[in-house]
């Protein structure tokens, strides 16, 4: 029965349709969140979400991640992960006692690590924000040759990354805004532009 079961979920884990909802999962952080918070009333503490994505670094990073790809997973700038390390002593010890944790069941980083599902989390997220391959291979701890080989040799992988390059966005993020660029004769002025408000600690 249990052999039975299993067959069919991993049938079902070969199909595109399954692989696009994986995608559009990973990709529902920005309308699960806000719907959470709306629940509260208000806007949104600043604190709050800083430590949110603080707590998604730390799960990623005890899960054998490097830094770069646990900025992918909780979708924050390297940058400004690096900023939080530098000021947040608590954040820093934390982050460290989550490395010890991962390289003590033998999920640390690095170009030896084993193929993981968080690794493949992270090169799926990369691809579906625009990540080309190899980057997407690189910030996730793969190496190209093994994810290529790992890709052709399981289909529900394969379907993964195939659902990943069509959630990509369809121009890219360095792209000038329309209300920078000079219109066209005719051309409608562009829209009102959406931002996500914050309420800032005092």
């Amino acid at each position: 029965m249990y052999e039975q079961q299993r067959n069919e979920t991993s049938d079902a884990g070969d199909s595109p349709a399954r692989a696009d909802r994986v995608v559009e999962l990973l990709g529902a952080r920005d309308e699960v969140e806000p719907a959470l918070k709306d629940a509260l009333g208000g806007l949104p503490r600043e604190r709050d979400e800083t430590l949110a994505r603080m707590a998604e670094v730390l799960q990623a990073t005890a899960q054998g991640l490097a830094l770069d790809a646990a900025a992918v997973w909780a979708d924050v700038p390297e940058r400004v992960l690096r900023n939080w390390l530098a000021k947040d002593p608590a954040f820093a010890a934390a982050l460290r006692s989550a490395e010890a944790l991962a390289e003590a069941h033998g999920l640390a980083a690095g170009p030896a690590a084993t193929p993981t599902p968080a690794m493949v989390r992270v090169a799926v997220l990369a691809l579906s924000r625009g990540a080309t391959w190899p980057q997407a291979v690189a910030v996730a701890g793969f190496p190209a040759r093994g994810f290529r080989r790992l890709s052709q040799t399981h289909p529900a992988l394969a379907a993964l990354v195939e659902a990943a390059r069509r959630a990509r966005p369809r121009k890219p993020k360095n792209f000038v805004p329309s209300g920078y660029r000079p219109r066209r004769p005719g051309q409608a002025p562009p829209g009102p532009r959406a931002f996500r408000l914050v309420r800032r600690e005092d």
